[in-house]
């Protein structure tokens, strides 16, 4: 351990380096190309691509000893749990997209949050019917019935090859003899300061006490350790009933939190059929309901195939108009269509159909933005994000895309004590008041009101894109609606612009998501004459630094090559053997 530990530290000293200097590029825009090289990591058997060196490495090494691509999806999901407390976690959950070689079949396992029993539809509002942001966001009402444990453990079951105790080892030994602190880990502790110092253990496992980390600093987690030996020896049943489970339910009664006993063991991950579209020849396959990711990403993917987008040219007005056109048509239908279908039954395969993307564009100009309020099929009233995503693909060529969440950075703030584990805010997910806007900026209809037992609307959105004989591209992001504009613009490079994967991946990315009314650009995404030209077609246009965190693989169809692409924005990792 010792020695991986070492080897994983000078890996990630040198991934900073790199990353610093390609952050630039984005920054500085195309001018800086030539300066700043930039290749995927290729590998011929197995490939891994988190957020994390240390997850990375975790990953690689279950495949190194002939593990199935769930089983490393499993074990990196542990490891972020502990080297990436922002978004990697255990009182979260996620989406996990697989492509089994064997059965040549996707499977989509759903094991998002729940809400509790002693949730209901008013919760977050005051005696006049205002909201109250701030108990949906952060402390012990903000969270729903954890899933990520129960859900890797679900996906492990019906594929995994390896024992579950070796999976879960890797992140106890990070957790116990600790591992560096990064650059990135170091500033998003300085960051949510705030939130985590409102709650004690937080302030004393995250912040010391004041006392903040510093890059090069060893961050370990005892507590954290002995909760994953728990799992690693118990399975789940020690999460959802057992030691943990008790911990849960004493702090949460302790704090008038909802979150009880029996929530924890009516917590069950779902197997679920994927969304599939095919665009150009590609078959796409995504995450269905309580993900909006698939849908959304379909929708978009069936508009924008109506149109010669390689003609039209990577970064031009008109390809950035058009994109901007599908964005927005696509999250006006989010906003007022979808959420968990056991609850809200909706017939996700009209709104994927390539007829219903003809009526859907069909009121598109080429020469002016289309009001928002314009576009609503049915009316509304009107009045932000942490997740990671890892790709995996092993040497047999099963595919696994995974995208986890506690929802807002280091999520509710609250670490339960004694189990060194934060839990997440995903109950600001659901629409607290239908019409007002969540912490993304996302207007939610009634469709994804509060009921005990349900699931918020999310916007993971793991992703497969794959010719016949098998998997080309497998993809993800974290960034709360941005995820799916990400996911959408790293195809269109790959298939439409002719990019190379880290070239798709690199390239500056813009969104629109209907409410705010604008496109969201980073800074070398737009030409000074292309947001002219947008801004005369009526745009409004802001601008942010860093949209998405795009993990992907391709693997090249002639060669059987992995191509690992991490994301230059923030820390990531492509190991591969």
């Amino acid at each position: 351990m010792r020695s991986f530990r070492l080897k994983a530290w000078v890996n990630e000293f040198r991934l900073s380096v790199g990353t610093f200097f390609l952050s630039t590029f984005l920054l500085c825009g195309p001018s800086c190309s030539k300066s700043v090289p930039h290749s995927p990591v290729q590998s011929q058997r197995g490939m891994v691509v988190s957020s994390s060196v240390w997850a990375s490495d975790v990953g690689i090494s279950i495949l190194r000893r002939g593990g199935h691509a769930v089983d490393a999806a499993v074990a990196t999901g542990f490891a972020l749990a502990v080297v990436h407390p922002a978004a990697g976690n255990l009182g979260g959950g996620g989406f996990m997209v697989i492509r089994d070689k064997n059965t040549a079949q996707e499977t989509t396992v759903d094991y998002r949050e729940m809400a509790p029993s002693a949730a209901y539809r008013e919760m977050y509002l005051d005696g006049q019917g205002g909201l109250r942001e701030d108990l949906s966001r952060s402390g012990y009402l903000a969270s729903g019935v954890p899933g990520s444990v129960a859900g890797m453990h679900r996906a492990w079951r019906k594929f995994g090859k390896l024992p579950w105790r070796e999976l879960v080892e890797p992140a106890v030994e990070l957790a116990r003899n600790g591992f560096s602190v990064n650059l990135e880990l170091s500033q998003s502790l300085l960051r949510s300061a705030d939130l985590l110092r409102l709650f004690p253990e937080s302030r004393r496992i995250f912040l010391r006490d004041g006392d903040f980390y510093k890059p090069g600093e060893v961050l370990r987690q005892p507590d954290l350790a002995r909760t994953l030996q728990q799992i690693a020896l118990h399975g789940p049943e020690s999460f959802y009933e057992g030691e943990i489970a008790h911990l849960i339910d004493v702090h949460m009664r302790d704090n008038r939190g909802n979150i009880t006993l029996q929530d924890l063991k009516n917590y069950v991950p779902k197997i679920r059929e994927p969304i599939r579209v095919t665009y150009r020849g590609y078959d796409i396959v995504s995450m269905g309901p309580p993900s909006s990711g698939g849908i959304v990403l379909g929708e978009m993917l069936n508009m924008i195939e109506l149109f010669p987008l390689g003609e039209m040219g990577h970064g031009s007005t008109e390809t950035v108009h058009l994109m901007a056109e599908v964005m927005r048509r696509a999250f006006a239908d989010r906003t007022v269509f979808l959420g968990d279908t056991d609850f809200s039954p909706l017939n996700t395969e009209e709104l994927i159909k390539k007829t219903y993307a003809h009526r859907r564009i069909k009121d598109f100009r080429p020469d002016q933005s289309t009001p928002s309020d314009d576009i609503l099929e049915t009316r509304i009233v009107k009045e932000a994000a942490q997740t990671t995503h890892y790709s995996v693909v092993d040497a047999e060529g099963n595919a696994v895309a995974t995208t986890t969440t506690i929802n807002g950075s280091f999520g509710s703030g609250v670490t339960i004590p004694g189990a060194g584990f934060l839990m997440n805010n995903e109950m600001d997910d659901f629409s607290s008041k239908p019409g007002l806007a969540n912490m993304f900026g996302l207007i939610q209809s009634d469709a994804n009101a509060i009921e005990p037992y349900k699931r918020p609307l999310s916007s993971m959105t793991p992703t497969l894109a794959r010719k016949r004989n098998g998997p080309v591209l497998v993809l993800g992001s974290p960034g709360g609606p941005r995820i799916i504009s990400t996911v959408f613009q790293v195809l269109l490079n790959v298939i439409d612009h002719n990019m190379g994967i880290q070239q798709a991946v690199d390239a500056p990315r813009i969104h629109h998501q209907s409410w705010p009314d604008e496109i969201l650009a980073e800074p070398a995404a737009l030409s000074s004459t292309v947001e002219s030209d947008l801004r005369k077609k009526g745009h409004c246009i802001s601008y942010r630094d860093r949209i998405g965190d795009a993990q992907a693989i391709l693997i090249d169809p002639e060669t059987g090559m992995r191509l690992g692409a991490p994301d230059p924005r923030h820390e990531g990792s492509a190991k591969g053997y």
